[in-house]
């Protein structure tokens, strides 16, 4: 059986990045479910669809023409990368991902990514939903109020501005969003390790959930 470990959690948690870096010291693939749904809002934003038209984003999430290579996403051959990380279009998949008909087009692809010698998968259905098997289960959690400090420095790091208590609210609607969706709504998979990120560095939840990985996966190499 291929080993997978799944990391799920609200937004700005660290999910990807702890869910990256583990993929890379242990060599295996990573699976960031996120983007998929982020670049499904961008493309139904450019075609003009709205995020409520559940059949209509079910049909493009069909054959959505994205491609992962070298750490880039492509939206029908143009590089996407840094247009899908923008607050509205992590919005927009917010809103996208409440679909089932959308959630259920995705699946195949999101299961796929599982391939030898593992995976690391993110997201936040990931333990509950599209991996329910998984050997290891993390849900990563941090307050809203740390979250939103996190994006609000990154947003000006870029030159964004941005306002901080708008962050707050934004992350707290789009927490009751998650998880009051009929659709996989986001919540503690079964078994899962829980850790609060609001006081820990990435390197300090890096180690944590490393420690947990070569507990249930011995010959893991790291």
């Amino acid at each position: 059986m291929i080993p997978v470990v799944t990391i799920d959690g609200p937004s700005g948690t660290g999910k990807g990045t702890v869910a990256d870096r583990l993929a890379q010291r242990l060599g295996w693939h990573y699976l960031d479910s996120g983007t998929l749904y982020r670049v499904l809002g961008l493309a139904a934003q450019r075609q003009g669809l709205d995020p409520e038209m559940a059949r209509a984003l079910a049909a493009l999430a069909a054959d959505l023409p994205v491609k992962l290579r070298d750490q880039r996403v492509f939206l029908n051959g143009e590089d996407v990368s840094d247009a899908i990380r923008t607050e509205a279009v992590g919005n927009l998949a917010s809103r996208v991902a409440v679909h089932g008909p959308v959630r259920e087009q995705l699946l195949v692809r999101q299961r796929a990514a599982a391939r030898p010698p593992g995976l690391i998968a993110d997201g936040r259905d990931m333990g509950t939903v599209v991996f329910p098997d998984a050997g290891l289960k993390i849900f990563l959690m941090a307050s809203a109020e740390e979250r939103a400090e996190r994006r609000y420095k990154q947003l000006k790091q870029k030159g964004s501005d941005v306002s901080l208590p708008q962050l707050v609210r934004d992350i707290r609607e789009r927490d009751e969003r998650d998880r009051g969706r009929t659709a996989a709504p986001l919540k503690l998979p079964p078994g899962a390790l829980c850790v609060d990120t609001t006081a820990l560095t990435i390197t300090e939840v890096v180690t944590r959930v490393l420690a947990a990985v070569k507990g249930v996966f011995p010959n893991a190499a790291a």
